[in-house]
């Protein structure tokens, strides 16, 4: 089983992935926004972190750089619908800040969990 940290500000995606990557066997952790995410960074170890990229208070391009200060090693899979501009720039400077991976909302099941599987093995 392996910790997961999960940050998005849509409480209804935070429900849908959380309870999609428990029935895969691992324990998630859920944050809503960049800055509780860091917090949590900063009490608990995890195992990969997956963070929405456009949030409130601290928004993921900044989350992703703060955990990459405090954990280099930690696998990141940034997430995003990318607003009015779509989400590939948004993921492409994800990628560059030190994300592991990218997924475009929406994005099936399988896709999440692969992507999961990828970075854990």
């Amino acid at each position: 089983m392996s910790a997961i940290l999960l940050i998005d500000d849509d409480l209804s995606v935070l429900d849908v992935m959380s309870e999609m990557l428990r029935l895969e066997g691992h324990e998630v952790t859920v944050a809503s926004n960049g800055r509780e995410a860091v917090d949590c960074c900063h009490e608990d170890s995890f195992d990969l972190v997956i963070t929405d990229l456009i949030m409130p208070e601290k928004e993921g391009l900044e989350t992703i750089a703060d955990i990459r200060r405090h954990s280099a090693e930690i696998p990141i899979i940034a997430i995003s619908g990318g607003g009015r501009l779509g989400p590939n720039d948004y993921l492409e400077t994800a990628r560059f800040i030190g994300a592991n991976a990218t997924l475009a909302k929406p994005f099936a099941r399988t896709e999440l969990i692969r992507a999961v599987d990828s970075l854990l093995a």
